[in-house]
């Protein structure tokens, strides 16, 4: 059985205002990851996933990249505790 693991993501750069949640959403949901992603009044982007790792290290990827309109500078990633989330939704 493959082990699910909880990834806290934290996306730099011009990432609010140019559709990154919906093409995170887009991609989370291709790649059957659940959790979520809000932006954070710092100008940031906060994401929660689980899924497995190879699985993960594939979202992170499309993370360093974002939307098309996006310009990421940074991205900080730590693992965290398991939440058992049931979907990806986008949280306001």
């Amino acid at each position: 059985m493959a082990s699910f693991k909880n990834l806290q993501i934290k996306v730099h750069g011009r990432v609010q205002g140019v559709g990154f949640r919906y093409f995170a959403k887009c991609q989370a949901e291709k790649l059957q990851i659940k959790g979520f992603v809000q932006n954070q009044t710092d100008g940031s982007v906060y994401l929660e996933v689980e899924q497995e790792s190879a699985v993960l290290d594939k979202f992170v990827t499309w993370c360093k990249k974002g939307s098309p309109w996006s310009k990421i500078s940074n991205i900080d990633v730590k693992t965290g505790e398991l939440k058992n989330f049931s979907k990806f939704f986008i949280e306001v």
